[in-house]
């Protein structure tokens, strides 16, 4: 597998990982003292920076900082939009669309030498 590829596929594992851990506590947690979500959050944390860490040294053999950035954040949305709406219960909206129009826009920018 190559170096772009294994980093995509890694930062999509990660950023499962780190979705959890920065929203799931809020439907678990909700009743409970505010350092045990802290807690919850970072024992998930940790799996999330046993994947991303060498995501992004991977991805630096392959892409520029602000290209894994970019990709980073076209990740996070793809992730965060389903979870949302089918994990956390949140009803679908027209700026989610927007949104990654817009970051589909960032993404030609960061990579149009490549194109």
């Amino acid at each position: 597998m190559n170096a772009g590829v294994q980093t995509i596929v890694l930062l999509i594992a990660s950023n499962i990982f780190m979705t959890f851990a920065w929203y799931a506590h809020l439907r678990h947690l909700s009743g409970r003292f505010w350092f045990w979500a802290v807690l919850f959050s970072w024992g998930i944390a940790f799996f999330e920076y046993l994947l991303q860490v060498p995501a992004n040294r991977i991805g630096f053999t392959v892409f520029s900082l602000p290209q894994l950035k970019i990709i980073q954040e076209v990740i996070t949305l793809l992730i965060f939009i389903p979870f949302s709406v089918f994990y956390m219960k949140q009803a679908m909206k027209w700026d989610f669309v927007w949104a990654s129009l817009c970051l589909a826009g960032a993404v030609y920018f960061i990579f149009r030498s490549k194109f």
